[in-house]
């Protein structure tokens, strides 16, 4: 089969692929506390994450992402969410949304931020990234196997997060 029907046409709505991962470890989450030289989310809490890469499946992009930024290599993961993000123009992003239990190991530096493990009741008080108050209890309180959440995040006329999220049974 040629990929000829698989190109995109780029006067269609696109978006741009990425992955946030959450670990736990006992009754803590892996956050990282974003460098204050990062373009994006500077100084605030997220999971960890980025951009999924040509070659790559969703799930393989999380593990890499992961061992990139803590040097964990994490076998344990299960999907969470898959958020549709309308950022106004294309492309938008979509981003799958993981959770995982974390390995023994340590944690190694990364110039992308420095990595915390915050007790999961605990978290609320950070600096948390837009969305994070309302995504990481969702994603903490979902069991293996259990069927992901399909979410949409939109912005209002003043710029405020609207998130919405629905789970198919």
């Amino acid at each position: 089969m040629s990929n000829a029907p698989q190109s995109p046409d780029p006067q269609r709505y696109q978006v741009i692929p990425r992955v946030l991962v959450f670990l736990t470890r006992g009754e803590n989450v892996l956050l990282m506390r974003r460098a204050e030289d990062r373009p994006i989310f500077p100084g605030q809490y997220n999971g960890l994450g980025g951009h999924m890469e040509e070659g790559e499946s969703v799930v393989t992009a999380a593990r890499r992402e992961v061992f990139e930024e803590s040097g964990l290599t994490v076998e344990d993961l299960w999907l969470c969410a898959v958020v549709a993000i309308d950022v106004g123009e294309s492309p938008g992003i979509q981003m799958h949304v993981f959770r995982g239990k974390a390995p023994e190991g340590d944690l190694k530096t990364s110039l992308e931020g420095t990595l915390e493990w915050v007790p999961q009741d605990g978290y609320q008080d950070l600096d948390l990234v837009e969305d994070i108050p309302i995504l990481l209890p969702r994603v903490l309180a979902m069991q293996p196997g259990a069927a992901p959440l399909w979410g949409f995040y939109r912005y209002d006329e003043d710029g405020k997060l609207i998130a919405e999220f629905n789970k198919l049974a």
